[in-house]
């Protein structure tokens, strides 16, 4: 979980990079240096937990014997990076170093820890650090949300979130979230969703450890899901936890094609066919990443894997720790090749079965991958999210917040990309990007890790977020600063 913590005057927790392991809330905003991962050592109650807070370098905060705050690499059995954090009413954490018993706290530039008594300047006001494509799922009832573009509600009713409509964008603005669906509508206090966010469509998170939070309106009214059918709606008295959701990432739906224009599809429980000329429920798969392996896993919405089994079959009934469920990826322009346990490559047979029986990968062994989940992206890199700003004409990737980059569809696994006014990038003699093309580029997307992209720009070259702020297409490999959140 990643967070950036505000102090009593409004400056964030900033691991100070340049200044070596200083710690200041200097931090205007959100950015890189002040999102600090949280993990938790262990729970103390439904308000509090002991946790270690982690820098962008990895490194701990921690506190010296004479109070100081930096960032430091502790060592097995030391505790002066170990805190106390409790939840307060008023959604603010309080961070209580737990060797000392002191509080966390600023005088607005230093950081420090020197009194036991609670006072105003220990409170810190977190801001998810998340990516801000969300699903949320509801522990309670164990569903996950979804926006009704017919009726202009969310309903709280989905057991598996693959559809689009499930994901959610969350915005932070002047202190306040603002939850659009995936169609560019707003929640309202008024129940239905509405177009633009204004003071109706304002909210406040109050934040647990563990993505787990809850909304509510400046009544203090909490939103939560209410009857048989979970309609999401604003109420006096939730029961039992119904208000707290956990925040996840938007996961990566696939669907795969081949050469003859039909989707993989599970058939019959488990046997694996490409038949279907259309996407249906059984022919998206959740695409799971591992980075140490460098193999991916293809998971349908019947919550089993597809695996290699004996001979060249290919059936969806694996477990996901099963070693005959992992492949390696081999991307090709925006197509993909799969290669099973076994050392061959899927492809289909004349009658539509898929199996593994190829030892080199040709045109038969190559499937289109589309994003099933996904109409828009937001690029978050390095350096920020991608998008339009002020006084730039060219395309910049350090802004603070998301800008919807639409997704168009083509063949061959091509994609065109639009700006939310329906202009088409473009791409410039120096490299850059600017949003008022008229006419349509060709992009591939390779997915490269749990909602990591590569993209590949039409002069060859990928995608690659510059430290000087500007979106260039001029890497000529895949590296740190050519991969994209999304």
């Amino acid at each position: 979980m990643q967070v950036g913590l505000a102090d009593w005057t409004g400056g964030y927790l900033t691991a100070e990079g340049h200044r070596g392991d200083a710690v200041t809330a200097l931090g205007s905003s959100l950015g890189r240096r002040q999102a600090w991962e949280l993990e938790v050592l262990r729970e103390e109650g439904a308000q509090a937990a002991v946790v270690e807070l982690r820098g962008p370098r990895g490194q701990a905060l921690w506190v010296d014997p004479d109070g100081s705050a930096r960032c430091a690499q502790p060592l097995p059995g030391e505790q002066q990076g170990q805190f106390l954090l409790e939840v307060h009413p008023s959604g603010a954490w309080t961070l209580r170093q737990a060797q000392s018993g002191k509080y966390l706290e600023s005088d607005g530039e230093d950081v420090f820890c020197i009194r036991r008594g609670l006072a105003p300047c220990h409170m810190w006001m977190p801001q998810l650090a998340l990516h801000a494509h969300v699903v949320l799922f509801s522990p309670r009832l164990q569903l996950y949300a979804r926006a009704d573009p017919e009726l202009d509600r969310v309903w709280v009713d989905t057991q598996v979130p693959s559809l689009e409509e499930c994901g959610f964008i969350l915005r932070f603005r002047g202190g306040v979230y603002h939850l659009e669906t995936s169609q560019h509508k707003f929640v309202s206090r008024s129940e239905k969703l509405v177009r633009k966010p204004s003071a109706e469509t304002a909210f406040h998170l109050t934040l647990k450890p563990g993505c787990r939070a809850f909304l509510t309106d400046r009544e203090g009214r909490v939103l939560y899901p209410h009857g048989s059918r979970g309609l999401l709606r604003l109420g006096d008295n939730p029961a039992d936890n119904e208000e707290w959701f956990v925040i996840r990432r938007c996961p990566q739906w696939v669907s795969l094609r081949t050469r003859t224009k039909r989707y993989v599809t599970v058939v019959c429980d488990s046997d694996v066919y490409a038949r279907s000329k259309v996407v249906t429920p059984m022919s998206i798969f959740h695409f799971e990443v591992h980075s140490n392996s460098k193999t991916v896993q293809l998971k349908g919405t019947n919550h089993r894997y597809l695996a290699q089994r004996e001979g060249m079959s290919v059936v969806a009934n694996g477990d996901g720790r099963e070693p005959e469920t992992c492949f390696h990826a081999l991307w090709h322009y925006g197509k993909i090749f799969l290669r099973a346990f076994s050392g061959c490559y899927l492809g289909a047979l004349p009658i539509g079965l898929v199996v593994a029986r190829a030892v080199h990968p040709g045109p038969s062994e190559e499937f289109e991958l589309r994003l099933a989940n996904r109409s828009f992206l937001l690029l978050r890199g390095r350096y920020g999210y991608v998008g339009s700003a002020p006084g730039h004409e060219v395309l910049q990737c350090n802004l603070l917040e998301p800008e919807c980059i639409e997704l168009l569809p083509c063949k061959h696994s091509i994609y065109h990309l639009q700006t939310h006014g329906k202009r088409f990038w473009s791409l410039t003699s120096e490299k850059t990007f600017k949003t008022w093309g008229k006419f349509a580029l060709n992009f591939c997307l390779e997915i490269r890790g749990n909602n990591l992209l590569a993209i590949l720009a039409p002069n060859g070259y990928y995608l690659r977020g510059d430290r000087e702020g500007a979106l260039m297409a001029d890497g000529e490999e895949v590296t740190g600063e050519s991969l994209w959140e999304f």
